[in-house]
């Protein structure tokens, strides 16, 4: 089966790399036209050559207001409609709170939670002009528990969650549902962070997850596309996590060598 989003056009933050990468393939395998969004030109312009007419590539600062217009804008000039939106950009920082200082944590809620919440006000109208659609919102299990060293993450992941169930109430009569997408430790470049250095992110996950191993980009990027398509038609205001039972199973331990 290979048109499950056929028709739709889809805006992807984060996407050059990791989960935003793997997300805007399986879209555009599934038959999407989708917009490659992020601060990182060189390796989206790139992806987007790969994925051919079927994808463009814009510059986004997802904490910038007028960029999220202008590509709003973009993608309805070369694609005619905006159907779904994924809202994948992040950043991570894995700081002790005595060591965390207001730049580093004001930095992570700029771009995990208000970019967000600019995303999803920015959308709308174009949704509503397509006669409804679909916003994804990637939070973590670090939405759902604490996890030492990460306040400013989990703070922004928590409130992608709420953000999330008001933005479903708001816009269920515009035919636009909104759900949120959590991954549990999945191997992608965000893990390489320098806050990440010397923690056996690989050892750890494997003993956090009951199914005993990282998550791979591509199952994040298989419950974005089911949340995107019309198979979850009657789906809005809740969370799929991806996590192999780790929410379920061991709790924090990954994250607990992270040197102070």
């Amino acid at each position: 089966m290979s048109d499950r989003l056929r028709g739709k056009v889809a805006i992807v933050t984060g996407a050059a790399r990791g989960m935003g990468a793997a997300t805007c393939r399986r879209f555009v395998e599934q038959g999407a036209r989708v917009l490659v969004t992020d601060v990182v030109e060189e390796e989206g312009e790139l992806l987007a050559k790969e994925l051919g007419a079927s994808a463009a590539f814009a510059r986004l600062d997802v904490a910038r207001e007028a960029d999220w217009t202008r590509v709003v804008e973009d993608a309805t000039a070369r694609f005619g409609r905006v159907d779904v939106l994924v809202n994948n950009a992040g950043i991570l920082r894995a700081v002790p709170i005595p060591n965390m200082t207001e730049e580093i944590y004001r930095e992570v809620i700029d771009v995990n939670q208000i970019g967000v919440f600019l995303g999803m006000k920015a959308v709308v109208g174009a949704m509503v002009a397509a006669g409804g659609g679909s916003i994804v919102n990637i939070s973590s299990i670090d939405g759902h528990q604490g996890t030492p060293t990460l306040v400013a993450y989990v703070a922004a992941k928590y409130a992608v969650r709420g953000m999330t169930r008001v933005a479903a109430l708001e816009l269920a009569r515009a035919g636009i549902r909104v759900n949120t997408v959590c991954p549990g430790a999945t191997r992608t470049r965000m893990m390489d962070c320098p806050d990440m250095a010397g923690v056996d992110i690989e050892g750890l996950s494997a003993r956090m997850a009951p199914l005993g191993r990282i998550g791979e980009a591509h199952e994040i990027a298989d419950a974005a596309l089911f949340l995107a398509s019309n198979e979850s038609s009657y789906i809005t205001g809740t969370d799929i996590v991806v996590d192999g039972g780790a929410i379920s199973g061991v709790g924090v331990e990954m994250f607990s060598q992270v040197p102070s």
